[in-house]
């Protein structure tokens, strides 16, 4: 018999009550137990960045998190980051102005990661955004279009 734990978990705004095994990380809690699957599995070892979420504002990777250390805190995808009218958050907007997604699968991470890097003051410079995006990967290439769209969005907050 395997034993779970009963977690409530409040992610973009709505309370889910969740019967896991502990050992559940937060990636897998949102993408199978909470159907939430704009955050993105990709190396499930914490090097990518494609399942960065916010947990209290702060960027964590969700793959590296127990579901169960969520507990009690906000969590935030890239499902709850638009405004509840439907308006994109800055950033998503600025990626698709720069045409920073390509195909698509880091855009989630990457996106949660520029909110993150523009709130800490860390997108003075494109040198700058580079280091603290670096834990993001792209695969297409994208790098540029990226780094173009964080700018623009720092620059509008």
């Amino acid at each position: 018999m395997t034993r779970t734990v009963q977690l409530s978990l409040e992610v973009n705004g709505r309370r889910h009550e969740l019967a896991i095994e502990p050992r559940v990380t937060l990636l897998d809690a949102l993408r199978e137990h909470m159907a939430l699957t704009g955050t993105k599995k990709g190396c499930d070892q914490g090097q990518c960045g494609a399942c960065t979420v916010h947990v209290d504002g702060r960027r964590v990777l969700a793959c590296l998190t127990l579901a169960a250390q969520a507990e009690g805190r906000q969590i935030t995808t890239i499902e709850g980051l638009a405004a509840g009218n439907g308006d994109l958050h800055p950033v998503q907007a600025a990626f698709l102005e720069h045409d920073a997604f390509q195909c698509g699968y880091c855009t989630p991470g990457q996106i949660m990661s520029a909110v993150a890097c523009i709130r800490e003051g860390h997108a003075g410079s494109d040198a700058e955004i580079r280091d603290y995006m670096s834990g993001n990967l792209c695969r297409c290439g994208a790098y540029n279009s990226i780094v173009a769209a964080v700018r623009e969005a720092a620059e509008m907050a």
